[in-house]
C-alpha cells in the first residue's frame, strides 16, 4: 500500500501546485521578490545550516509519526487482529490536525516545516517547470526529503519496540 499511498501524495501535492499557480497568476506577475513566490511552493531555512536544518525536519516528523501512531492506536506489527487497539476512529483527525499545528508553531520557523517529502518535492518540481522567474534551491531540496523519511523511519521502529 505505501507505494500508492506516495504516489497520490506525490500527485496531489503537484495539482496543489499547479492550482496556487493558476490562483496566484496575477500576483506572481507583480510580485518582485523571487523568495516570496517561491515560497507559496516549497520550504527554505531561515538560516542556512544543513546540519540544524535537516534536524528540524527530522524532529518534527519523529514527533508528527510517533504521536499519530499513539493518537490512532496504529497496529503495524499485525494489522490483521482488529481488536489489540481501539484508536479514535474519525475523531482522530482533529488532534492529528491540531499536532500539525503544534508542531508548525513550535518548529517550524526553522525551516518551514515540510515534515512529509511529498509536501515540498512535487511543489519544487513543478514550480522548475513553470514559466516563473523564481526557479528552485535544489541545494536544500535533500533536506526536507531525507529529513522526513529519516525522522518518520525513526519515529516507527521506536513505536514498534515501545
Amino acid at each position: 500500500m505505501v507505494p500508492s499511498y506516495l504516489l497520490g501524495q506525490f500527485l496531489g501535492a503537484a495539482f496543489g501546485a499547479l492550482l496556487v499557480y493558476i490562483f496566484y497568476y496575477d500576483h506572481f506577475k507583480i510580485t518582485e521578490d523571487e523568495a516570496l513566490r517561491r515560497a507559496c511552493f516549497c520550504t527554505e531555512p531561515a538560516i542556512r545550516n544543513y546540519k540544524i536544518n535537516f534536524f528540524s525536519e527530522f524532529l518534527g516528523s519523529f514527533v508528527l509519526i510517533f504521536v499519530i501512531l499513539y493518537i490512532t492506536g496504529a497496529n503495524i506489527v499485525f494489522p490483521d487482529i482488529k481488536d489489540v487497539k481501539i484508536g479514535l476512529g474519525s475523531i482522530g483527525a482533529l488532534p492529528v490536525a491540531i499536532l500539525v499545528w503544534a508542531i508548525g508553531l513550535s518548529l517550524g520557523s526553522t525551516t518551514g516545516y515540510a515534515i512529509n517529502p511529498c509536501r515540498d518535492l512535487s511543489p519544487r518540481i513543478v514550480l522548475s517547470v513553470l514559466p516563473m522567474k523564481a526557479k528552485c534551491d535544489w541545494a536544500y531540496a535533500w533536506i526536507p526529503v531525507l529529513g522526513p523519511i529519516f525522522g518518520s523511519t525513526l519515529a516507527s521502529f521506536l513505536y514498534l519496540y515501545l
